[in-house]
Order: structure tokens, then sequence, then C-alpha cells
């Protein structure tokens, strides 16, 4: 495998919106860089809280996922330029960016130092080949005090990793089940 430098993201991969990586004074950087992509945090994210004082302690399942886990927030409709996610919490977030992936490329996402130096943490699993749409983020605040996040800015780096030879089972051969997500999407066992 190799990796793709800025002339090859920018000819092969499907990023709509795309940006160049040039200088934006005030914000966290985010467009094409030497050999990735800084994607942008959208608007919509769902940030745990803890749940209503019932007797019983809410538990996370990835086969039983609710929504009562969170709570929605979106800059955008509220007038904000951040949000807040609190202390050791979680959320969930969107990219602003829609992707499709070549056959033969893997992609691999690495949080930016800029929020890694603050103590948020950015998970995304990679993108297989062939897959297509906007990116669920998991960013986690592993301080005990509360972080913003800025939206519509630069959360996470992603670096694009081509094949020696196409893969023989593509994420769309097997239909799954995140294929063209539209956007912040919960887990789904299928």
């Amino acid at each position: 495998m190799a990796v793709l430098c800025d002339t090859q993201i920018r000819e092969l991969v499907g990023i709509e919106p795309f940006a160049d990586g040039e200088k934006r004074p005030g914000a966290v950087s985010f467009g094409l860089s030497s050999y990735g992509y800084d994607v942008r945090v959208g608007s919509r994210f769902k940030i745990f809280t803890p749940t209503p004082l019932t007797g019983q302690v809410a538990i996370v399942d990835p086969k039983r996922f609710t929504n009562d886990l969170f709570v929605e927030v979106d800059c955008d409709t509220r007038g904000l330029d951040h949000v807040v996610i609190p202390p050791n919490s979680f959320a969930l977030c969107e990219t602003v960016e829609t992707f499709t992936i070549p056959r033969d490329v893997l992609v691999l996402c690495v949080g930016k130092s800029t929020y890694a130096r603050c103590g948020l943490i950015v998970n995304v699993t990679p993108l297989e080949p062939e897959w297509r749409g906007k990116i669920t983020i998991e960013i986690s605040n592993t301080t005990p005090l509360p972080a913003k996040v800025y939206a519509n800015e630069g959360i996470a780096q992603l670096v694009f990793l081509r094949g020696e030879r196409t893969c023989a089972v593509s994420y769309a051969d097997k239909n799954g089940k995140y294929q063209d997500q539209p956007g912040l999407t919960l887990p789904k066992v299928d």
C-alpha cells in the first residue's frame, strides 16, 4: 500500500464540498494537505447525557441502541459556533464533507493535534473501498473539564492508502449497513 499525495487525492477521491488547505486565521484548519485531507465537523451533535433517576442504570448496548442516551444539538439552528462536551463524556457528530472512496483505496482517520492537546480523542473506523457517505465521527472528552468543539471547522485528518491491487470484495459489494449514510448515524446491527 502507498499513501496518496495531494494531487492523487484531488484526482481519485470524491470529496464534496472540497476545500483547499489554505490558512484560515482563527479557525481549526481543514482541507487538502500534503498527504491527507482534514475533514470538518458539521453542526449536528449527539452528546451522551446521564439518564433520569429511574432506579436503573442505563447501559449502552450496540444491539439495542436508543436515542434517549443523547441530547441532540444543532449549532446552525441554535446560532452557535460550538458545542460543549461534558467532562469524561462522548459525542457523535458528522462531517461537512461527503466522500466516495475508490475501490483500491482504504482510508484511516486520526485526530487533529489541536484537539488531541486538549484531551479530545477522535475516532473513526476505517473507510473501506467503495464506501460512500458522510462520516460519523466519535469524540471522547477524556478530561475532567467541559470541552468546546467548533462546528464547521477541522476535526480530524484522513489518510488515504492505495492498494497495489483492487480488492476482491468492496464495501459496496457487501451492501454494508453504513453505505450512503446521509449524516450522523447511530450504531446498527443487522
